[in-house]
């Protein structure tokens, strides 16, 4: 798998990821000088500071794991780690496109409750559950593609946390202004189109492992069709080659193949047709 395959999708997904935290950390902190509870400002970073350094430590101890696998077991934590990251993924886009419109008064609403049980502990307990599901999101989505290519989904991330920052600087300084509910709509779509292109992924990396051990899938393993381009005499792809510079680009943006299973197939159309559907008429309302 070449680095252009991973940059992009691990750049947007922690984007989305790092944003909504950083969004809901800001709305905190605003609604808290608002009321005039600015003191209590430091324990909402506390707890999202507490939940960044156990996102990490997930990430090392699933990384750490994963490394001690076989060909078959790396096959088959690759398939499942996928198919899960998707399913969480799905759940993302189906909360974020019913409740995208009502997320600010929501919190405010929760940080109201907070400061009426108990100040100290309240915040920091919101802020670290709020930020401590994104980042085990993250974790769970990034290992998808770090066991593809750990220097490309490094940079992805990086940039995307580089971006998010500095949007939360400028949230701070109040010269930008961010459309919560556009932007759960846009990265819903977004995410869509990486779920769909991960779930086909999974797929291959199941019917992989299973025909590694000896498992024949019959039709559903068949492979209708291989478009992609010869090797270079050289060894390097064509550029329409799945692991070419536009094909690889393709890869992440729509889960291009050019040579999928036919399972794969079924699996990637069925996730476009019923969570794009479920979507756009979302979007219509």
């Amino acid at each position: 798998m070449t680095m252009y395959e991973t940059i992009l999708p691990s750049f947007l997904i922690t984007f989305r990821e790092a944003l909504e935290a950083a969004l809901i950390v800001t709305i905190m902190i605003t609604y808290l000088k608002k009321i005039g509870k600015q003191e209590l400002n430091k324990y909402s970073y506390l707890g999202a500071g507490a939940a960044i350094v156990l996102s990490l430590i997930a990430g090392i101890v699933l990384q750490t794991f994963y490394g001690g696998l076989g060909q078959v077991a790396g096959e088959l934590f690759e398939g499942i780690a996928s198919l899960t990251a998707v399913a969480v993924l799905t759940g993302m886009i189906f909360w974020m496109t019913k409740h995208s419109k009502e997320i600010k008064g929501e919190m405010e609403l929760q940080i109201e409750q907070a400061i009426t049980q108990g100040e100290l502990y309240s915040i920091t307990a919101l802020a670290f559950v709020a930020v401590a599901r994104e980042g085990l999101e993250t974790v769970l989505f990034l290992s998808a593609t770090f066991v593809q290519d750990k220097a490309g989904t490094l940079v992805g991330a990086v940039l995307g946390m580089l971006v998010v920052l500095s949007i939360s600087i400028m949230l701070r300084r109040g010269t930008v202004n961010l459309e919560i509910g556009k932007f759960f709509k846009v990265t819903s779509v977004l995410l869509l189109i990486f779920g769909a292109g991960l779930a086909g992924y999974g797929v291959h990396e199941l019917i992989e492992a299973g025909e590694n051990s000896g498992f024949d899938f019959g039709f559903f393993g068949e492979k209708p069709f291989d478009i992609n381009p010869p090797v270079n005499p050289d060894g390097t792809y064509p550029a329409l080659h799945e692991k070419g510079l536009v094909g690889s680009i393709l890869k992440a943006l729509v889960g291009y193949d050019g040579n999928p299973e036919w399972l794969r197939i079924f699996v990637y159309l069925g996730y476009w047709l019923t969570i794009g559907t479920y979507v756009y008429v979302q979007s219509r309302d």
